[in-house]
């Protein structure tokens, strides 16, 4: 018999990428392909939904080379939590002061919106119970506050469509506006019991959302992995390369199809502390450009800080709590490149691991080690520098994205010896800011005893161990290196029906691939450090009410 093969389509910050995966959760084929960022100004970050489309036909046509188009059941998209703007005939309209009609996406990490989502903070209507008290500049609602504020007649009033960039893309695919209850509930208050709140979006002056029964920003809605449409349209079909009618399923945020990816696999003889338990003892990492905490709880928990309980964002019938961290591979980068021995680090690097296509990150690692005593002993060489993380803003479990970073404890000194230690110091403050938002979780009711790990920084041994040694708890990373695309191809094996839900297809195609346990060691090492670690919070809060005063 013919194998059976489903399409996961990741739209990340910075890429797209495609997967061919089997029926058993094997990757066959990958694909990437770049996409444009823009700044036009300082915070403001914009893509092109035209580009982006091209780039998944691009991606899905290669992963599907050489393989019959009817042996592909189902496809699956996710992608970045971006505003995608369109008009009255679906043509992008801008989202920028230089009117560049093609510039119509206001990406995830965009925080232009600072000082509407404060005021609607201010405002304390009943919905931010949803997002943790905190309206996000993340979030879709400031977004669209700020459009409306700031580009009326450019933007505001020649749209007709508002579409997170997964809906975006289930609707290029089949022509069906339906959204997504993962897209609208996390990210645009949407309540599936109760539909959308009118008051609320009257009281932050978007009454003109209400029109036609909220058609702009969406009034049918489905759970993850649904089949939409007719699947493929004949269009899309010809687009992608794959047979008009293909199942494709409702999409998700690409940290959602992480969590999708990896927080479901089956753990029996792996002696972790999760096994016997529910999926809720589990919390899933994504972690990327930013890193999102993924946990579910059959009952809805309030957690101050954390986005959510959010009903079927996720896995069906569960409830999700979303924290997260803005910037980390992203921050990393940062510390590195910004570095006065950064060019020194890229000669070494090249030269000690030319195959390595992340041999930076190789090479430090490494570098560590040989300045440490013992293996242990590398977390230890973080003892005198410190690192507050938020140099984009805290989202959880501070919830303030006007807060900033902070390094304590730099020498007059710029020698590679240096930027290593920085290096592991941003590492480990990482890791710290992960610990918080578990705590916040756990006095929410959370009981989380395994963290289970995916995206790009599960790639860097000494991230994946230093949050096991801060946290102390286990971590589990997946068997298949690109759980993100795994999770979306679930959503086309769900569409397809050759699994009954989610929770069947997700058992099936995640497994486990290695465990990393903490040092018990270093427990209280990282316990000191966690004081230093807080102590930088209330320095930097009490810096800004000094400077505050007239």
């Amino acid at each position: 018999m013919a194998e059976v093969y489903y399409v996961g389509v990741d739209v990340g910050t910075a890429s797209v990428r495609a997967a061919l995966v089997t029926r058993a959760g094997r990757v066959e084929s990958t694909a990437e392909q770049p996409i444009s960022i823009w700044e036009p100004l300082t915070d403001h970050y914009v893509q092109s939904s035209t580009e982006i489309w091209d780039k998944c036909c691009t991606a899905v046509k290669r992963v599907t080379h050489g393989v019959e188009r009817s042996q592909v059941r189902g496809i699956g998209f996710d992608a970045t939590c971006s505003l995608v703007v369109l008009d009255q005939s679906f043509q992008p309209v801008p989202v920028s002061q230089d009117g560049d009609p093609q510039r119509n996406v206001v990406m995830w990490m965009d925080h232009r919106a600072a000082e509407q989502a404060a005021r609607i903070t201010s405002a304390g209507h009943g919905v931010l119970s949803r997002v943790g008290g905190v309206m996000s500049p993340e979030m879709q609602p400031p977004k669209l506050l700020w459009l409306k504020e700031n580009l009326r007649g450019r933007c505001w009033n020649q749209a007709s469509h508002f579409l997170d960039l997964p809906d975006f893309l289930s609707w290029k695919a089949t022509g069906s506006l339906t959204r997504s209850l993962c897209t609208l509930v996390c990210k645009w208050t949407y309540c599936p019991s109760e539909g959308w709140d009118a008051g609320f979006w009257t009281s932050i002056g978007l009454e003109d959302l209400l029109e036609n029964n909220f058609s702009k920003i969406g009034n049918v809605t489905c759970s993850p992995g649904s089949p939409l449409g007719n699947g493929l349209s004949q269009e899309a079909a010809a687009d992608l390369g794959l047979e008009t009618g293909t199942a494709v399923g409702a999409s998700l945020i690409d940290a959602h199809a992480g969590g999708l990816g990896v927080i479901g696999a089956d753990v029996k003889g792996f002696n972790l502390p999760c096994e016997h338990q529910p999926i809720t003892s589990r919390m899933a990492m994504i972690c990327g450009t930013s890193t999102c905490h993924m946990a579910i709880s059959e009952q809805p928990l309030f957690v101050r800080g954390v986005w959510g309980p959010c009903l079927s964002a996720m896995v069906p019938g569960m409830w999700l709590n979303e924290g997260g961290q803005s910037a980390t591979g992203r921050l990393m980068e940062h510390m590195v490149k910004g570095h006065a021995a950064y060019t020194q680090l890229q000669e070494e690097a090249r030269h000690r691991f030319p195959l390595n296509g992340d041999n930076l990150y190789t090479y430090l690692n490494s570098h560590l080690s040989s300045m440490a005593d013992s293996a242990s002993a590398v977390d230890l060489l973080g003892s005198s520098l410190h690192v507050w993380p938020d140099f984009h803003g805290n989202r959880s479990p501070l919830a303030d994205p006007n807060l900033k970073g902070m390094v304590i404890g730099l020498p007059l000194s710029q020698t590679l010896d240096d930027l290593a230690l920085l290096y592991l110091a941003t590492i480990q403050a990482l890791a710290l800011g992960t610990l918080h938002i578990l705590e916040a979780m756990k006095e929410a009711g959370h009981d989380i005893r395994t963290l289970f790990l995916c995206g790009g920084l599960s790639k860097n041994a000494l991230y994946v161990q230093i949050h096991a040694n801060a946290t102390g708890l286990p971590v589990v990373l997946p068997d298949q290196k690109e759980a993100v695309l795994i999770g979306a191809a679930v959503l086309g094996a769900c569409a397809s029906q050759d699994y009954s839900s989610i929770q069947e297809a997700m058992e099936r195609m995640a497994k486990v691939g290695k465990v990393v346990l903490p040092d018990g060691e270093l427990r209280s090492f990282y316990e000191r450090k966690n004081k230093v670690f807080l102590r930088l919070f209330a320095h930097q809060r009490e810096y800004q009410a000094l400077m505050s005063q007239r």
